[in-house]
C-alpha cells in the first residue's frame, strides 16, 4: 500500500412463494445414495465402531463424523442458558464445511450473502449483517468493508474449534447485536488434553475453470492445512499447551457475468416512455440520450420531486422504463490466495492460574482479469427505439432496438486484505468460590484495492436489437463483427485506481469476576468492566475514496490499431455464460438478415489489460503506475470510537413447582464517545475597510476539522430455561440490544455555505449553513428482543424445537436539518446542516424458527432448519423512493414521491431453510445439503441508500468421506452442485441488473491424523 501523509422476469416476479419441494428431492437422493452405499460396503461395515471395556463389559460407541457433529449441535443448544445454536469439532479441522460462512449457514435462521460463489456475510433471522456482531474468542473482530459485518471467507474453517450464533444475549456479552452475536472459537490446547498432529491436502477443481484460459491461475487449485496440538507437564507441576495451525489456499473462483449500469443515479435512469412526449424519453424527436431533453436539461429522466401545486411527483402518471448507461457481458480470469496462521498457548503455573494467548493471522489476495463487451443503451434512435420498446409491468426492458456504440473494455483488479488478531486472557482462581480474569486484545484489518480500467469503442453506431431471455439478454447485430478488434479503435483510454484503502483497528481490555454463591436459588454473581477503542481510517485522494491516474491515447505517438493488435489475446473462455443464456449471446446478421458466422457466438475481441494500459500511458509519456492515496484529503474518513462498559449479572439454578429452572438476569451499561477527523481547503474570513466580511479558500492548504458525538445506553437482559420433563425443555429470553452505526458513515466532511447575495457585516450574516457528509453523532439502533421456545430431545440424535421471537426496534435513517457548533475566527457559531440521522421510528419483526433432527437405525439421518420472519420496516431508496426532510423546527417535508416500493431491512429474507440428509455407516460418511433463502434487499452504494434486490436462491452442497484406517481419511466436498446463479435486480424486483454464474466448486483430498 502506498500512502502519502500530509431469467426474464414475468409480471408476477414480486409475488414469489416459498416452496419446500427441493427437500423431497433431497430425501429421495439420499435414500438412493444410502442403498447404493449399503450394497457396496462389506457386512462388517454395517455397525458403528465399538470398543468393549474388559472390566465391566460396557459397550462404548465411538460416534464420529456427521452424526457426532449433529449430536454436538443438539447438546450445545440444550445446555445453553441463552438461545444458542452452534457447531463444534472433536478435533481441530473437523468442522464439516469448506468455510466458516458455509458452516454458519447450516444453523437454523442463518443465511449468507454470496460473492464469488461462496458464503461471505451472514444474516441472522432476516436481519442484515450490519445488525449482527462477530466475536473471535469473545473479542470484537475488525473487517475491511467499512461496516461492522465480517467477511467469513477470510478465516479457514479447518482452524476453528467452534462456531455459534447467540440469538439472545446475557449481560456478560460484548454489546453490539440486535440480530445476534456470531462467535468463533479456536482451540485451547490444555483443555483439549490430547497430542494431535493433523495434515490435510485438498485439490480444488471447478468445472467452469476448465473452460477458461486463466492467466492468473492454473486449472487446478489446492488447499493445504497442517496443525499440531501438544501438552507439556513440568516437574514443578506446571503445564504448557501449544496449538498451531497453518493453511495455504490457492484456488480460482470462476465467474461469468451479465451486468447493467449500477443504480447510482448517474448511470441508471427511469427514462420517460410516453409516445406523446417528443422532447425527452424514448419518443424524443432527435437522436440522443433518453434522460436528456431535446432542448433543455440534461440528466433529467422521470422527475419524482414534489410539485408544490399538486403535492405529487412532477411526472406522476407518466410511464417510464429503466435504462442504464450500458449493459455488458463480463468474462473473468480469477485467483484467490490465502495464507492463515493460528496459534494458541495455554499455561497453568498452578491450579489457581490459567493463562491463554491466541493469535490469528490471515493474508488474502483476490485477483481478477476482467474482459467486458459493453453495448451502450440509453441513446434513442427516433422512430425505432420507442416504437419497438417492450417492457414488463415494472419498467424492466424486455426488447430494445436502435443504433449505439459498443466497447471492448477490460479491468485488472486485485484486493489485498490482511487480518491480525491477538489476545491474552489471564484467569486467577482466588478461592474455591471466587475467580477473576483479565483479557487484552488487538484486532486489525487492512484492505487495499488496485484496478486498471481500459476502454476501446466503436467510432460509429451499429444497429442492433436485444431480447431478454430466461436470465440474460441475447443480441442481434447488423453488419458488425464483435470479434474484429479493428472495430474498437475509437477513444482508447486507461485509468489506474488505488481505492478503498482502509485500516480498521480495535484494542480492548476487560476485567471480570465470578463469585459462586452455592445457594439453593442463586448460583453465581458475575460482573466486569470493559474498555475498547476502535479506529477506522479510509484514505482519500484525487477521486473520491481513492486516487486515479487517467490517460487517453495520443495517436500522434501510437495508433489505436497498433495498441490493440499488439495486446490482443484470444477470448479466454469457451461456453461463456452457457448456463444462463438462451443460445449464442451475439448473432451477427447482414443487412438482408442473413446470419454471418464471424461475430456470431459468445465471444468478442479481447486484449491483455496490463499491456493495453501500459501502451496508452506511454503514449502520453507517463510512467505506468498506481497513484498514491493521501491522508490529509477531503475524502479521508478518520473515526475513533471509545467505549466503556460495565455489567452485573446473577445466575440461578433451582427447583420450583417441581421443575428445575436455570438462567440469568443482569444489566450492561455502555458509554460511547466518537471523534471524527476530516479535512477541507483552508478557509479565512476577513473584513474589508467597510466592515464587509468575506470568505476565501486556499486550495493549496488543507486544514483539519474535528466533530464527534456520544451516547450512553442501558442494556438489561433475562434468560430462563425450564426442564419441564426429562426430555422437554421450555426457554424464554428478553434483552435490549444495540447495533452501532458503521464507522464509514461517521466521517466528518464539512464546508461552509456563504451568503453571496448580501454584504454581511458579521460572521453570522456571512455563514448561512454547512455542506457535508458523514455524521459522527449517529446514534445506535436499539431494540427490545423477546424469545419463547419449546424443545423436545427424544435422544442424543434427535431434536424437535419450535421458537417464536419478536423484535421491536427503532431504526432507519432520514435526512434531517440540525444545528452544529463551530468556532470561526474565535467566535462560536451554530450553523444548520442537512444530514442523515438515526430516526426514532419504531419497527417490528416477528418470526418463527423450527429445528428438526432425527436418525434412523439404517444410518440415515436428517437435520432441518426453517425460519420465517415478517417485518414492517421500510427502507426508501434515496433516488427513486419517497424521501423526507425535517427542518430545525421539527417540520417534516416530503421531497420526492417514490416510484419504487421501499426495501425492507438490509439482508432481510422472509424464508430461510437449510436441510441435510446424512448417511453414516461404519467408516463411510456422506451428506447432501440444501440451503434456500428468499429474495432480500442488499444496499448497492457505499452509503447504503440505493435499492438492490438479490433474488431467491437454493444451493445444493455435498460431502463424503471414508476412513481408511485410524490415521487416514479421504474426503470429497462440493458446493453449488447444480450451478445456481445469483441474480440481482436494481431499484425494483423485475428490473434485471446483474446475473453471476459461478458453477460448482469441487474439493477432494486426504487427511492424516496422528
Amino acid at each position: 500500500m502506498s500512502v502519502k501523509s500530509g431469467k426474464h422476469k414475468d409480471d408476477n416476479h414480486q409475488e414469489k412463494t416459498f416452496r419446500l419441494s427441493p427437500v423431497t428431492k433431497l430425501v429421495k437422493a439420499a435414500v438412493i445414495a444410502s442403498v447404493a452405499s449399503s450394497v457396496a460396503l462389506t457386512a462388517t461395515a454395517q455397525e458403528a465402531e465399538t470398543e468393549t471395556n474388559a472390566e465391566d463389559n460396557v459397550e462404548v460407541i465411538d460416534v464420529v463424523g456427521s452424526r457426532k457433529t449433529i449430536q454436538d449441535q443438539i447438546a450445545i443448544k440444550r445446555e445453553s442458558t441463552t438461545v444458542l445454536d452452534g457447531l463444534s469439532a472433536e478435533d481441530i479441522g473437523d468442522l464439516p464445511a469448506l468455510s466458516i460462512g458455509e458452516a454458519l449457514e447450516s444453523i437454523t435462521g442463518a443465511s449468507s450473502h454470496r460473492e464469488n460463489g461462496g458464503a461471505t456475510e451472514i444474516t441472522i433471522r432476516g436481519l442484515g449483517p450490519f445488525l449482527s456482531a462477530t466475536h473471535i474468542n469473545g473479542r470484537e473482530a475488525t473487517n475491511g468493508s467499512g461496516d461492522r459485518s465480517v467477511n467469513f471467507s477470510q478465516f479457514p474453517s479447518e482452524l476453528m474449534k467452534k462456531v455459534g450464533i447467540y440469538k439472545t444475549q446475557d449481560a456478560s456479552m460484548i454489546e453490539g447485536g440486535v440480530a445476534g452475536v456470531i462467535t468463533l472459537e479456536t482451540l485451547k490446547p490444555l483443555d483439549f488434553g490430547k497430542q494431535r498432529f493433523q495434515t490435510e491436502f485438498k485439490l480444488n477443481a471447478n468445472p467452469d475453470e476448465f473452460n477458461v484460459d486463466n492467466s492468473l491461475h492454473s486449472k487446478v487449485g489446492y488447499r493445504g492445512t497442517v496443525s499440531y496440538v501438544d501438552q507439556f507437564e513440568f516437574s514443578s507441576g506446571q503445564e504448557l499447551g501449544l496449538s498451531i495451525g497453518i493453511q495455504r489456499q490457492d484456488i480460482s473462483q470462476p465467474e461469468a457475468e451479465y451486468r447493467s449500469s449500477s443504480p447510482t443515479g448517474s448511470s441508471l435512469w427511469a427514462c420517460l416512455n410516453d409516445p406523446t412526449n417528443s422532447n425527452e424519453g424514448f419518443f424524443r424527436s432527435s437522436a440522443g440520450d433518453c434522460e436528456d431533453q431535446v432542448a433543455g436539461s440534461n440528466n433529467q429522466g422521470y422527475q419524482n420531486s414534489i410539485d408544490l401545486n399538486t403535492g405529487r411527483a412532477q411526472d406522476a402518471g407518466t410511464p417510464y422504463a429503466w435504462t442504464g448507461s450500458s449493459r455488458s457481458f463480463r468474462q473473468n480470469e480469477t485467483s484467490d490466495e490465502r495464507d492463515a496462521l493460528f496459534i494458541g498457548l495455554q499455561f497453568r503455573p498452578s491450579d489457581s492460574w490459567d493463562i491463554n494467548f491466541d493469535a490469528q493471522i490471515s493474508d488474502r489476495v483476490q485477483s481478477e482479469a476482467r474482459h467486458d463487451l459493453l453495448f451502450l443503451q440509453k441513446r434513442v434512435t427516433p422512430g425505432v427505439t420507442g416504437e419497438n420498446l417492450i417492457t414488463n409491468s415494472v419498467g424492466g426492458i424486455l426488447h430494445w432496438e436502435g443504433e449505439e456504440r459498443f466497447e471492448s473494455a477490460g479491468e485488472q483488479f486485485s484486493r489485498e486484505e490482511n487480518y491480525r488478531g491477538y489476545g491474552l486472557n489471564i484467569e486467577h482462581f482466588v478461592s474455591d468460590v471466587l475467580s477473576v480474569s483479565a483479557d487484552f486484545s488487538y484486532s486489525q484489518t487492512k484492505r487495499e484495492e488496485l484496478q486498471i480500467s481500459n476502454r476501446g469503442r466503436t467510432s460509429g453506431r451499429p444497429f442492433f436489437t436485444w431480447d431478454m431471455g430466461e436470465y440474460i439478454p441475447n443480441l442481434t447485430v447488423t453488419d458488425f463483427d464483435v470479434t474484429d478488434i479493428s472495430n474498437f479503435t475509437d477513444s482508447l483510454r486507461t485509468r489506474l485506481d488505488r481505492e478503498n484503502v482502509r485500516d480498521n483497528e480495535i484494542m480492548g481490555a476487560r476485567l471480570d469476576f465470578e463469585y459462586l454463591l452455592g445457594g439453593d436459588t442463586f448460583s453465581s454473581i458475575q460482573g466486569g468492566l470493559r474498555r475498547s477503542e476502535l479506529s477506522f481510517v479510509q484514505f482519500g485522494g484525487s477521486n473520491g475514496n481513492g486516487s486515479r491516474n487517467e490517460y487517453n491515447l495520443d495517436e500522434s505517438v501510437t495508433s489505436a490499431i497498433d495498441v490493440l493488435e499488439s495486446c490482443q489475446i484470444d477470448f479466454p473462455e469457451t461456453s461463456f455464460l452457457s448456463n444462463v443464456s438462451d443460445g449464442d449471446l451475439i448473432t451477427h446478421v447482414d443487412s438482408s438478415g442473413n446470419v454471418v458466422s464471424s461475430g456470431t457466438g459468445s465471444s468478442w475481441a479481447t486484449y491483455d489489460n496490463v499491456c493495453f494500459s501500459q501502451a496508452v500511458a506511454l503514449s502520453e509519456g507517463a510512467e505506468f503506475g498506481y497513484p498514491e492515496v493521501v491522508y490529509e484529503n477531503s475524502g479521508t474518513i478518520d473515526v475513533t470510537e471509545k467505549t466503556t462498559a460495565a455489567y452485573l449479572m446473577a445466575s440461578y439454578d433451582t427447583e420450583m413447582f417441581g421443575k428445575f429452572i436455570r438462567g440469568n438476569f443482569g444489566v450492561r451499561v455502555v458509554d460511547t464517545e466518537v471523534t471524527s477527523i476530516g479535512f477541507r481547503q483552508a478557509v479565512e474570513i476577513t473584513a474589508d475597510e467597510n466592515g464587509i466580511f468575506q470568505l476565501t479558500r486556499s486550495p493549496d492548504n488543507i486544514e483539519r476539522v474535528v466533530g464527534g458525538g456520544d451516547y450512553t445506553k442501558v442494556l438489561p437482559s433475562f434468560n430462563l430455561v425450564v426442564d419441564y420433563t426429562d426430555d422437554i425443555l421450555l426457554r424464554a429470553g428478553i434483552y435490549r440490544g444495540m447495533s452501532r452505526a458503521n464507522p464509514s458513515d461517521m466521517g466528518y466532511s464539512r464546508d461552509f455555505i456563504e451568503d453571496l447575495g448580501a454584504d454581511p457585516t458579521t460572521i453570522s450574516d456571512l455563514l448561512v449553513g454547512v455542506n457535508g457528509s458523514g455524521n459522527p453523532d449517529l446514534q445506535p439502533l436499539m431494540s427490545w428482543n423477546y424469545d419463547l421456545a419449546i424443545e423436545w430431545y427424544p435422544n442424543e440424535d434427535s431434536i424437535f424445537a419450535f421458537g417464536l421471537y419478536h423484535k421491536q426496534f427503532n431504526g432507519g435513517f432520514q435526512q434531517q436539518t440540525q444545528l452544529e457548533n463551530f468556532i470561526v475566527n474565535g467566535e462560536a457559531i451554530a450553523l444548520p446542516i442537512t444530514n442523515s440521522v438515526t430516526t426514532d421510528e419504531s419497527s417490528s419483526l416477528t418470526g418463527i424458527e423450527i429445528s428438526v433432527a432425527y436418525r434412523w437405525e439404517s444410518g440415515i439421518g436428517v437435520k432441518l432448519g426453517y425460519n420465517y420472519a415478517d417485518t414492517d420496516f421500510e427502507f426508501e431508496d434515496s433516488n427513486y423512493g419517497s424521501t423526507f426532510e425535517t427542518d430545525l423546527d421539527g417540520v417534516t417535508t416530503q421531497l420526492t414521491e417514490g416510484i419504487v416500493p421501499p426495501g425492507s431491512v438490509p439482508g432481510f429474507s422472509e424464508h430461510v431453510f437449510s436441510g441435510q440428509v446424512y448417511y453414516q455407516i461404519g467408516d463411510f460418511d456422506t451428506a447432501l445439503i440444501y440451503k434456500y433463502r428468499s429474495e432480500y434487499f442488499q444496499p448497492y452504494t457505499s452509503n447504503g441508500t440505493r435499492l438492490r434486490f438479490v433474488n431467491d436462491v437454493g444451493v445444493w452442497e455435498a460431502r463424503a468421506s471414508y476412513k481408511i484406517n485410524k490415521n487416514l481419511r479421504v474426503k470429497v466436498e462440493a458446493i453449488n452442485l447444480f450451478s445456481e446463479p445469483r441474480s440481482d435486480d436494481f431499484y425494483v424486483l423485475g428490473n434485471t441488473g446483474q446475473v453471476s454464474d459461478y458453477g460448482p466448486r469441487l474439493f477432494a483430498g486426504i487427511s492424516f491424523k496422528y
